[in-house]
């Protein structure tokens, strides 16, 4: 075998492995029924680290305990307009309903604002993969994506072309023989 023929089918390989891995990645969460979210700051560090990969399930809100790490969308004006992962730190009940009152670990000091979860089920962290979020996060690029499907079909296009340019000479040789 030669060492571009090697090369080759080591690129090609590599190519394969992480379009699988990558694929497990985003699909066997989703067929599970679980969601994911990226930790994209440091207060939950010690729970989940900044880049981390939280996939969380979704349950029945009345199901939600203090202690639970939920991630939700903090009420309008309070701060935050993105999504927010933190530990539940009290639940009280009132005419309303259960209002929530979450920390993150990192935090000296529980959120400022208390929330009703409207909806009937939620989002609770079940496992957390350390650094994997920031591949995530990188492949919500359309550059990154593109890429990452170009250079693999690049790969065995060049390995197509190659193999058929062989194959063509030597029927060309055999031809004029």
């Amino acid at each position: 075998m030669t060492a571009f023929k090697r090369a080759g089918r080591l690129a090609s390989g590599a190519a394969l492995l992480i379009g699988v891995a990558a694929a497990a990645l985003v699909l066997l969460p989703s067929l599970m029924g679980w969601q994911r979210y990226v930790i994209v700051s440091g207060s939950m560090t010690g729970s989940y680290d900044q880049g981390s990969l939280v996939l969380a399930e979704v349950v029945p809100v009345e199901e939600l305990a203090v202690g639970d790490v939920i991630t939700y969308l903090p009420p309008t004006g309070s701060g935050p307009d993105h999504l927010v992962t933190h530990r539940i730190h009290s639940i009280d009940v009132d005419a309303g309903g259960r209002l929530f009152r979450t920390k993150g670990d990192a935090n000296e000091v529980v959120d400022p604002w208390t929330f009703r979860l409207d909806q009937p089920t939620q989002a609770r962290a079940r496992i957390g993969v350390p650094k994997v979020g920031y591949l995530l996060a990188t492949l919500s690029r359309k550059d990154v994506r593109m890429g990452a499907i170009a250079l693999p079909a690049l790969l065995i296009a060049m390995v197509s072309l190659a193999a058929l340019w062989r194959r063509l000479g030597v029927e060309a040789a055999k031809a004029t023989a």
